[in-house]
Parts: C-alpha cells; sequence; structure tokens
C-alpha cells in the first residue's frame, strides 16, 4: 500500500499531500480475500449517517496505541508508528505487520481537532489482514481508539467511500476540518495485475 501525505501544520492541522494513493494490496499466485463492495459502481460514493449530535470537546495531544472496530472484528495493538517515504508518500505497515494497524504520526492524535490517519491493509500476499471485514461496517459503527495517557477517544462512522487510487480525495481526507475526525484507509476492489486498484475510506467523528 502507498499513500501520499504532507507534513504537522500549525494548530496540529495537516498539510494538504502530494497526489494520493495506497497500493499493494493482494498479488499474483496467492488465493485473493473476497472484495468489499462499499459502492455499487466504479463512480465514488459516499453514505453519511444523520447528524445533529453535539460536538464533543477536543482532547490533547497523545499517542494512539491500541484500535477497536467492533463491526469488522479489529481490536488491535500496539500502533505503528507511520512516518513518510522519501518520495512523499506515507508509510504503510509491512506484511509481516498486516494484522496491525498504523497511524501517520505526522497528523494529529486521534482527538485532536483536525483528521487524524490510520492505515491497515485489506490483504497481503498472505492472505487477509486485519481490515479484511471493512465491508461490514456502516455509518453510526464506532471506532474507538485508545491513547497513550489512557484516554479512549470514541468515533462514530459517518461515511464509507471506496474510490479508485487515481483519483483519491486528498483534501477530503487530509484537509483542514474543525473538529476531532478519523480517517481509516484500507485497499478495496478486484485485484489487477497483483494489487487492489481501489481505496476504502471510513470516516468518521469524535463522539466522546
Amino acid at each position: 500500500m502507498r499513500l501520499t501525505a504532507g507534513g504537522r501544520a500549525a494548530a496540529a492541522l495537516l498539510v494538504l499531500p502530494f497526489a494520493a494513493a495506497l497500493a499493494g494490496c493482494g498479488a499474483d499466485g496467492h488465493a485473493a480475500t473476497p472484495a468489499p463492495h462499499i459502492t455499487p459502481s466504479a463512480t465514488a460514493t459516499v453514505t453519511t449517517a444523520p447528524s445533529g449530535t453535539t460536538v464533543p470537546d477536543a482532547l490533547p495531544a497523545s499517542v494512539p496505541v491500541r484500535v477497536s472496530v467492533p463491526a469488522a472484528g479489529v481490536d488491535t495493538g500496539p500502533l505503528l508508528r507511520l512516518g513518510l517515504n522519501d518520495d512523499g508518500t506515507i508509510e504503510v505497515p509491512s506484511v509481516a505487520q498486516a494484522d496491525r494497524i498504523g497511524w501517520y504520526e505526522k497528523g494529529v492524535t486521534p482527538g485532536e481537532v483536525g483528521p487524524a490517519v490510520l492505515v491497515g491493509h485489506f490483504d497481503t500476499v498472505n492472505g487477509p489482514a486485519v481490515m479484511r471485514n471493512v465491508g461490514k461496517i456502516e455509518p453510526g459503527d464506532t471506532i474507538t481508539v485508545t491513547r497513550e495517557d489512557g484516554t479512549r477517544a470514541v468515533f462514530a462512522v459517518t461515511a464509507l467511500e471506496q474510490v479508485d487510487k487515481g483519483a483519491f480525495p486528498t483534501d477530503k481526507v487530509y484537509g483542514r476540518t474543525d473538529r476531532p475526525e478519523l480517517r481509516l484507509i484500507t485497499c478495496g476492489g478486484e485485484i489487477t495485475n497483483g494489487h487492489r486498484p481501489d481505496n476504502i475510506i471510513v470516516y468518521a467523528d469524535l463522539t466522546g
């Protein structure tokens, strides 16, 4: 997988990245995990949950150490700390770390104002990975991030989006927000030339 992003900015907001994409899920010569189907067609579609809830106070910075997504059967930690590759793309978990989720440490920590970004494999050459059940996540489901200071940031999923990697919504994923938000990114689509052509992006807002 590959994903491009910018560095940390004032007020703990992400600088917008260069062109962005995740790649590297699945490979030739291996039985593929059935592809998730987040959208009914190749055209990006976003499903959004009802809003109107009170915005909770943002949390101070604290490194995330564990992530739980009950709807997808995910409960994993410690989180990997991901930086940038030389070409400006985000580091991603290695194949050997496919059961773990990484946090983009040049962005905000989950619970701070801004979009905190988590990345996990859907599958690898070795088979299904931590985000293999991403297709089971729906708007309204919770994502809980346990932080180094002992607090928990609880997010509610607001939308899921499946897009071609060539049309990655950079501004939407990394752009400024006025509240604490979360992005959980993995791969999707049927394997083509050894890789999955799409990204699946889970968007969530802090609820407590």
